[in-house]
């Protein structure tokens, strides 16, 4: 099986590939990335001299290339490729737009050439942020009306409403994956358990938006690339698959969890002032990949947190790296009036 990843070098595109290259021995992948910010050829840095791996670096958004790298032969897109981080959709969302929906809009006009004569299937990996926000109860559900809330979560919605379009227009064998929020090894440190994390181990402070009780539903990266695998090889094409991890939690309650696993005091959380439009509340309802490919988590939230806590103790060079010079500014920028 010959698979194209798009955005690979990422934290979840990263896992993935690695995933699926050990469970599948004779299968190769191409892996294009444009390496902005988030991503990070080191994540990969162990499978250079694979000869089952092949790494471009391109924009999903370059016609061209895209082109040339569906013409190597195919069987299968996965798109991972994205702007992902809502506070910088609040501060610039010029890149959340050529990305996620202008990128997505090439890949899918691309396999158009190519269609009927090539059947490559397109699984487009998006988010459970594209629902909006819950109340106290209930849960997604995969026909919850869309309601994003950030330029993020809009994009994707955007994405994900042009794939399904071009599934029921031209016939484009796609499948949709919307997960909660993932944690795990790579994961770039502004994101919520890598910063909490980092930030503890040197005993700075953990910034904590508002109150801290926004709940998200949380999933270790590896149950998620398990569930990925399923829909790419067993999914209904056109449909649509929640991934959840059965986890809700506080950020409040992470970030202490993660303080009492270092031995670190709580005293070091500061709340500080809430991100613009918020979204309270995610809770996946994931009953119908359970239901249809025999899918559920494994790693519990208490296993997984130890997991990832080890992972950023023995790879403190690779975040520490990444801490310093424009994200530093940036982390900077965006706590100091918060």
């Amino acid at each position: 099986m010959r698979v194209l990843v798009t955005g690979g070098c990422g934290f979840i595109g990263s896992n993935f590939i690695r995933y699926f290259l050990k469970t599948y021995p004779e299968a190769s992948i191409i892996n294009v990335d444009k390496l902005t910010y988030a991503g990070n050829l080191e994540n990969l840095s162990d499978l250079a001299r694979s000869s089952r791996y092949y790494f471009v670096r391109g924009d999903i958004a370059d016609a061209p290339l895209m082109e040339s790298l569906v013409k190597k032969g195919l069987d299968a897109i996965i798109n991972f490729a994205a702007e992902s981080h809502v506070d910088r959709s609040i501060e610039d969302p010029s890149a959340f737009i050529r990305t996620n929906i202008f990128g997505t809009f090439v890949l899918l006009e691309t396999l158009r050439k190519f269609y009927p004569q090539e059947k490559i299937r397109f699984l487009h990996i998006s988010t459970d942020e594209v629902y909006g926000s819950l109340g106290e109860s209930g849960s997604f559900r995969e026909e919850t009306p869309l309601s994003p809330n950030s330029p993020y979560s809009a994009s994707k919605a955007s994405a994900d409403m042009m794939v399904r379009a071009y599934h029921h227009t031209y016939g484009l064998p796609v499948l949709i994956t919307r997960c909660s929020n993932n944690y795990g090894p790579f994961q770039f440190p502004e994101k919520l358990i890598p910063l909490m994390i980092s930030n503890a181990m040197e005993d700075r402070e953990l910034p904590i938006y508002g109150d801290g009780l926004q709940i998200r539903d949380w999933i270790y990266v590896e149950d998620h690339c398990r569930a990925l695998d399923l829909v790419l090889h067993r999914g209904k094409e056109g449909e649509v698959y929640n991934i959840g991890g059965k986890c809700e939690k506080t950020n409040l309650s992470v970030a202490q969890t993660i303080l009492d696993r270092l031995g670190k005091p709580r005293s070091l959380i500061r709340f500080v002032a809430d991100r613009p439009g918020h979204d309270r509340r995610y809770a996946i309802d994931f009953s119908k990949i359970e239901r249809e490919l025999g899918w559920t988590p494994r790693v519990s939230f208490e296993e997984g947190i130890d997991l990832t806590i080890r992972w950023y103790q023995e790879h403190q060079e690779w975040w520490r790296k990444i801490k310093t010079g424009e994200y530093l500014e940036y982390y900077r920028r965006m706590y100091q009036n918060r």
